[in-house]
């Protein structure tokens, strides 16, 4: 005997409920600032060195990453050596004996890197990625101090 499925339906016990759906929309967003980072900062060695009779040249790295478009300065305090300056460096050893020293923009070194105060900073526009600047360092000829281990610590600010 041949049951209608309309029929079978009703013989199994109701009605076949029909699937439903309803839809709607999820807005997703993130609003992006201008800022910059600082990724990271080399150090500058100069290394293992005997009598400073001629310029003592090395180079590091900083790299700093900003939004795309975000225009930006770099600059490099004058350090913690007592009574250094930006166009004067000093790093400390031993006796508070000090060695000058110079931080540069440029291969040639006749650029000093300065400090936030917007005089000969770097400047430039983020592009969304690192970006790595070179630190050109020199230790000139000077009277030599005693043997020991001379250091200082520069802060490296970015304004945008």
């Amino acid at each position: 005997m041949l049951v209608s499925s309309a029929a079978f339906l009703t013989w199994a016990g109701g009605v076949v409920a029909q699937a439903a759906t309803a839809t709607s929309t999820l807005n997703v967003q993130i609003t992006i600032q201008a800022e910059c980072t600082i990724v990271s900062v080399g150090s500058l060695d100069f290394g293992a060195q005997g009598v400073i009779d001629a310029n003592i040249d090395q180079s590091s790295t900083i790299s700093i990453q900003c939004t795309d478009g975000t225009p930006y300065e770099v600059g490099l305090d004058a350090g913690a050596g007592s009574g250094a300056t930006v166009a004067t460096r000093l790093m400390t050893g031993p006796a508070s004996a000090t060695i000058s020293y110079g931080l540069y923009q440029d291969a040639a070194r006749s650029v000093l890197w300065g400090d936030t105060t917007g005089v000969d900073v770097v400047t430039g526009t983020g592009n969304g990625n690192a970006q790595a600047l070179t630190v050109y360092g020199r230790v000139p000829p000077q009277a030599t101090p005693g043997a020991g281990v001379y250091a200082d610590t520069v802060t490296v600010t970015v304004t945008y």
